[in-house]
């Protein structure tokens, strides 16, 4: 083989010194490789660079924006549905989830290359790629439009990128041009946040302005369309504006008003509605649970798909054994029927045993964590017969450490199929979240009025039945009243938290709030009294008292227990030391 090679490349030597009198010759492009001066020539050539880009973002670890589900072994941990763990809504155990628990903890240090989600080589060689895309589209043989188009997708991509940075990192370098080894900008210091984010607005403009409302592909889940832009602006506007309102900032009106239009665009002439057959009591989870093929869901905007030969997963299985199980202070935020917080409702029946739980609250509770009435229902377990819930300790079947089991993914064919064979789809844009992306935004800009809140919030109050939230008789929950914010913004913050559950929002959610201190409370799980030990034998749990009673305390006694949360740093996440040491004027973030 090695004979083989010298003599090729002899060859090829004496062709080129035949030719060397002939620069015509040497002055043409290859003809064996893909070169800028021979592919972009049309239409087709940029539908299949931009490809590339949702090739690419597959890779959650590195670029986490299309967030779904990693393929095969990866999947039990780079997953849409584990991003709470890094909240107080799930609390995993198992030493896979590590990470997830150090951040939840505040218990991370800096690490020496980039971690999971942060700052990955992958995610900036997905910048230079676009920013490739972006200097060549017009050399295409298409009409203005069309470069358009394909150029407000990667700028879409781009700027969502870019927010998923600055909301980890603050200040990070923009980059809007392909870089050589001799670029400047490989060795300059990072790029202030505000213009960062100006930036992506701008890109988020041009996206949305620009993106078809339909690439009329046919092909589910397709490419991302003009509404996709819409929410993924409305999402990263509202994140921008809290951070400003509540961190210091001089243009928060200005983003949440960006916020709540390109939320309002969208549920006005958007060709989306809420999910709805009319059943509230489950509705909700069905959506939730639809297997493969999402396209037909009425709310869903994008989404993921999996498909068995091409490309599957295995996240239903790792789910199921991994995330540990909703916390108390989780299932605590549902209101009760009467559109009431528990602490305020005289239909609340306590914890004295799980079922007490359910009775008369927001249908979406029993639709997110299993009623032990409903193991046969879902199949929990494989359809398991033993009693549930069961947790670490006892013999047999689904164990977790809260005793509030998560139903609201769970699909029993794929939680028990053959490894990395299971097709499950992964929601990433649905049109609740503008509903409450607007409705939140406008209650921070001190607009909000009961037609607002019936357009959104009482919207999604719909489909499970819920009364209406009033704006004039708006509940004060006593547990809320040192948050430093309305009651109406309490309710929708809870509204949020409730409906989103899971789909990998809540510790964005408390940063740019700036309610960090809630990481340090303990994640709980169920009531664990007398009674608890007498009906979960050999339950391996530890407890803390709440006002006298004992709840399961999930990470007493272990490398999480007392959970840290430092105002001064934790808002932001450190730059790994290989970052600084190829560059030390990227610096570090304050108090790391």
């Amino acid at each position: 083989m090695k004979n083989h090679i010298i003599k090729f490349s002899l060859t090829i030597f004496a062709t080129c010194l035949a030719f060397s009198c002939n620069d015509d010759f040497l002055q043409r492009t290859p003809l064996d490789e893909i070169s800028s001066e021979t592919f972009w020539n049309s239409e087709n050539d940029l539908k299949v660079y931009n490809n590339g880009f949702y090739h690419r973002a597959k890779q959650d670890r590195d670029i986490p924006i299309i967030h779904g589900h990693d393929a095969g072994f990866n999947s039990h941990r780079y997953s849409i549905w584990m991003l709470d763990e890094f909240a107080d809504n799930i609390a995993p155990t198992h030493a896979r989830h590590t990470y997830y628990q150090e951040v939840r903890a505040g218990k991370h240090n800096i690490p020496s290359s980039p971690r999971w989600f942060g700052w990955q080589d992958g995610g900036w060689a997905f910048i230079r790629a676009i920013n490739i895309g972006l200097a060549n589209y017009g050399n295409a043989n298409a009409s203005q439009d069309v470069i358009d188009q394909y150029a407000a997708e990667a700028r879409l991509m781009r700027g969502w990128f870019y927010h998923d940075k600055v909301a980890k990192f603050g200040d990070v370098p923009w980059l809007d041009k392909e870089l050589s080894v001799d670029s400047e900008e490989l060795y300059a210091a990072r790029t202030p946040r505000d213009q960062v984010m100006a930036n992506v607005l701008e890109d988020l403009n041009f996206a949305s302005t620009k993106l078809p409302d339909d690439w009329g592909d046919g092909g589910a889940p397709g490419r991302l369309n003009r509404w996709a832009a819409l929410l993924v602006k409305s999402r990263v506007c509202l994140f921008e504006g809290t951070w400003q309102k509540y961190h210091g900032g001089s243009k928060a009106d200005m983003w949440l008003q960006e916020a709540a239009n390109a939320a309002k665009e969208l549920m006005d002439n958007g060709p989306y509605s809420i999910y709805s057959t009319g059943d509230p009591t489950t509705d909700y989870n069905a959506m939730h649970r639809m297997p493969v093929d999402l396209s037909g869901v009425s709310e869903v905007i994008y989404f993921r798909r999996y498909e068995r030969g091409i490309e599957t997963n295995h996240v239903q299985s790792y789910h199921r054994a991994y995330n540990g199980g909703a916390t108390k202070s989780m299932v605590e935020d549902y209101l009760c029927t009467d559109g009431l917080p528990i602490t305020l409702s005289p239909l609340y029946q306590g914890d004295a045993q799980i079922e007490d739980v359910f009775v008369d609250r927001d249908p979406r509770l029993r639709q997110t964590v299993l009623h032990p009435d409903d193991v046969m229902v879902y199949g929990y377990g494989n359809f398991d017969t033993r009693p549930y819930p069961r947790l670490v300790g006892m013999e047999g079947g689904e164990r977790i450490n809260t005793g509030y089991h998560i139903i609201k993914v769970y699909d029993v064919n794929t939680a028990h199929a053959t490894y990395n064979t299971s097709d499950t789809p992964a929601i990433v844009l649905r049109l609740g979240e503008a509903l409450l992306n607007y409705a939140e935004a406008m209650a921070e800009l001190g607009t909000l009025t009961q037609q607002d809140l019936d357009i959104s919030i009482n919207v999604l109050r719909d489909r499970v039945g819920m009364p209406h939230l009033d704006l004039a008789n708006v509940p004060v929950d006593p547990r809320y009243m040192d948050d430093g914010v309305s009651p109406i913004i309490v309710e929708i913050r809870r509204e949020r938290r409730v409906e989103l559950f899971m789909e990998g929002f809540r510790y964005n959610d408390l940063r740019r709030w700036k309610q960090g201190k809630k990481l340090e409370q303990p994640d709980l799980g169920i009531r664990f009294d007398e009674a608890a030990v007498a009906r979960y034998p050999n339950a391996n749990v530890q407890t803390t008292l709440v006002d006298g009673i004992p709840y399961i305390d999930v990470y007493k006694g272990t490398d999480w227990a007392d959970p840290e949360f430092d105002e001064n740093k934790h808002y932001l996440w450190p730059i790994p030391l290989s970052a600084i040491s190829q560059n030390p004027d990227i610096g570090q973030n304050p108090g790391w």
